[in-house]
């Protein structure tokens, strides 16, 4: 009976061995399957993220385009506004713009100056603006250069801009507003705002003063201060061929005027000596 005991312990930590064995395996198994599954994501994740970061990038450009399309598209476009909804037809709308243009103007338009011209929203009980679109560049500079003949009068006119571009024009006006009061120079150009300060010193004078600097090299004085007329620099230029011309020795003004040589052993400058004596 001991015997059998004695087996079915043994038995009983085997099984227990093996069963920790297999516990451990799985372990093992569920961390390496965990770590595979991890690597497949993050390359999946990784590709993933990268087609993003292109779709991305690409629809920047597309809206870059279209932007850019978009205004172009309304480079050539002004807008009207006060101008009476009158119209009974698109012919009878183009003769109310281009009599309008003539009488306030003083232009005459052809009907292939104007590419086209529509009412902007829904018709009210306001009158709506219109845009009119010119076939050429210059002939809306030409006109809209010329807006401030309406200035008292009901009407007036500004360029077309998109809806994103009014209503960030719109908040530019406020900080528009508080430069000016503060006295500085400050504008709108299309989503831009242009400020320049108003500095204290308005004098505008920009000429610029020559430094001075020590006589050490310049015993006489002659070439010191800020500036030189051409009369002055004429005098200097011979004085400078005189002395050079003295090959010598080194010449210098004396208290009378007069150039003396600093060598008197110099059989020259004993001539001019007794030239000078005399």
């Amino acid at each position: 009976m001991e015997e059998v005991m004695n087996m079915l312990q043994k038995i009983q930590s085997e099984l227990n061995e093996q069963k920790l064995t297999i516990v451990q395996s799985a372990e093992n198994v569920t961390q390496q399957v965990t770590h595979n599954i991890n690597l497949k994501l993050e390359e999946k994740f990784k590709i993933m993220e990268e087609k993003y970061n292109n779709l991305e990038e690409k629809l920047e450009n597309q809206e870059k385009r279209l932007y850019f399309l978009e205004k172009q598209s309304r480079q050539r476009n002004i807008v009207i506004f006060g101008l009476a909804e009158t119209e009974t037809s698109y012919e009878n709308s183009e003769e109310n713009i281009k009599s309008f243009i003539k009488r306030y103007f003083s232009i005459e338009l052809g009907s292939s100056e104007i590419q086209e011209i529509r009412r902007i929203g829904k018709k009210g009980e306001k009158t709506r603006p219109i845009t009119v679109t010119f076939t050429t560049l210059g002939t809306k500079i030409r006109i809209y250069k010329q807006r401030k003949v309406l200035k008292n009068t009901d009407y007036y006119i500004n360029e077309d801009f998109p809806q994103h571009i009014l209503e960030k024009r719109k908040e530019l006006r406020e900080q528009m507003k508080i430069e000016r009061e503060k006295g500085n120079y400050a504008t709108i150009r299309y989503d831009k705002l242009i400020i320049r300060r108003n500095n204290a010193d308005s004098s505008g004078n920009k000429k610029r003063t020559l430094p001075t600097s020590p006589g050490i090299n310049d015993p006489t004085g002659i070439l010191q201060g800020t500036q030189v007329n051409k009369k002055n620099k004429t005098q200097t230029k011979q004085e400078l061929q005189r002395s050079s011309s003295l090959t010598e020795g080194v010449l210098k003004p004396g208290i009378l005027g007069f150039l003396t040589n600093k060598n008197p052993g110099n059989p020259r400058s004993e001539q001019i000596d007794k030239n000078l004596k005399q």
